[in-house]
């Protein structure tokens, strides 16, 4: 499926099961309500729409992370019942810990229960029925498309299957030209200098048009959009076909396979009215990288706020152990190169770095890294905060300020940059963040070339439930004391 149709189904779905939150709460709160057995319950006005906000955004926010919307077609019964299953666990997580920080005691047990079963029970039994209610959004509100493919390469080919493989998974019926509901193909078209098609392949079983026919088809025959599957020298040539469709007001599409070698992400934008082709090789999505953010910006200001004491005992700690400043900063490279200073709590005597270059005989990385497990300008209490990556946590002040995120490739030194390979580079295309897959298999036990393997990993892979699993995969790593330094 197209990608901007398939957000648009993707918020359909989003926004439907909003509305099922919102009747799971509604319900729970009167059958509770209207409990004999039990003492009165009411919620004042406030902590109502408060608590039917927070539920609502905290299911959606779940299921985004989790990727839960990124394939609702998957139809396994199983399969979509664990998912639901999934996401109401840490649904429930989010909703007793929301209850628990903002002291929200007086909300009854049984309420909570009833919504959050209810919630359960409604939202696997939709999904259940999501092939058929898929095939019902795109008809009714996306609409369907007939497809005129104006090419006969392998290109074009490729183009029919995934067009073919979106009817088949939105229909539940069989492929082919005789297809009448939701998208179809209506034929080709044949480039200039193309050889006859095999009549066993499948451009055989859909009409074949010569470039002259296409005008007068277009005036005679259903077609939404013309896509172009053609070498970029035939494209060249087709200016007047574009026109035509341009002038009947048919939508076009450009296969822009110029580059074939690229493994980029390719988008279009503009520039006032000026069109631009727009390659990336890091994630683009606006929307969740938006989420990403304001995941960040809420996280690392609870944690700031809950854990002030705690930050102010080590800062004492770490003043009254050595001399010297309490927080240690340094200069690190961020998203494309940007510099900015990096905060730890200091775990060394003042002015060690005055003494790397004595050390450099026990450095344990290869590559431009320098680190040492058991480095000898550690104080005794910088080594426990080590250990503990304790001394990471000012790093908190980073994130609200914008410059790292929770997940993401460690931020470099501008003196290792300098050192990368070209490859290495692309690392710098995302925020930098606390941690990221490296640390799950330990920090000095992995040569500098896998340390960078798995960051261009995380980069090619990143989704939302990327970064959850690696936050949660960190926790024990990090209180086991599991690879640091």
């Amino acid at each position: 499926m197209f990608t901007k149709r398939a957000r648009l189904l993707w918020l359909l779905l989003i926004l439907s099961e909003l509305v099922l939150v919102s009747l799971s709460f509604e319900v729970a709160y009167l059958v509770r309500a209207a409990t004999p057995e039990m003492a009165i319950f009411f919620l004042p006005p406030g902590l109502f729409i408060g608590l039917w906000v927070a539920g609502g955004f905290l299911w959606a926010s779940t299921g985004l992370v989790l990727g839960v919307y990124s394939a609702p077609e998957v139809s396994v019964p199983l399969g979509v019942i664990g998912r639901a299953l999934k996401q109401t666990f840490w649904f429930t997580v989010f909703i007793v810990l929301l209850i628990y920080f903002f002291k929200l005691g007086e909300i009854s047990r049984l309420f909570l229960g009833l919504f959050i079963v209810l919630n359960f029970v409604v939202q696997a039994s939709y999904r259940l029925l999501a092939r058929r209610m898929r095939r019902y959004l795109q008809t009714g509100f996306t609409g369907h498309g007939y497809y005129l493919i104006v090419g006969t390469g392998p290109k074009a080919v490729e183009v029919a299957q995934s067009i073919e493989r979106s009817i088949q998974r939105n229909s539940g019926h069989g492929i082919g030209p005789k297809q009448d509901q939701g998208d179809r193909i209506v034929g080709f078209v044949r480039e200039p200098g193309a050889p006859d098609p095999d009549p066993g392949q499948l451009l055989g079983s859909y009409p074949l048009y010569e470039l002259d026919q296409v005008p007068r088809m277009l005036e005679e025959h259903i077609v939404d959009e013309v896509l172009f599957a053609v070498s970029k020298a035939n494209l060249e040539s087709m200016e007047e076909l574009f026109l035509t469709c341009e002038e009947q007001g048919v939508r076009t599409r450009v296969l822009v396979d110029f580059f074939p070698h690229f493994r980029s992400e390719i988008t279009l934008d503009r520039l006032d009215h000026l069109p631009l082709l727009t390659f990336s090789t890091t994630p683009e999505n606006e929307y969740l990288l938006f989420l990403k953010r304001a995941i960040d910006i809420a996280l690392s200001s609870l944690l700031l706020v809950l854990g002030l004491p705690f930050l102010l005992a080590i800062a004492l700690i770490v003043r009254l152990s050595s001399p010297g400043p309490v927080v240690y900063r340094q200069l690190r490279c961020g998203l494309n190169g940007r510099r900015f200073w990096l905060y730890k709590f200091r775990s060394m005597y003042e002015n060690a770095e005055q003494d790397r270059q004595m050390l450099d005989h026990l450095n344990e990385m290869d590559g431009p890294v320098f680190k040492i497990s058991g480095d000898p300008r550690a104080t005794r209490v910088g080594r426990f905060l080590r250990s503990t990556s304790l001394d990471e946590l000012p790093q908190l002040v980073n994130i609200l300020q914008g410059d790292m995120s929770f997940v993401g490739p460690r931020p470099p030194l501008p003196e290792e940059v300098a050192r990368y390979e070209k490859w290495q580079r692309r690392r710098l295309r995302m925020k930098p963040g606390l941690t990221c897959l490296w640390i799950l298999e330990g920090r000095n036990e992995l040569s500098f070339a896998r340390w960078m393997k798995l960051d261009m990993e995380y980069i090619d892979h990143w989704s939302l439930a990327l970064d959850f699993k690696i936050m949660l995969r960190t926790i024990p790593r990090v209180l086991t004391g599991r690879g640091a330094s």
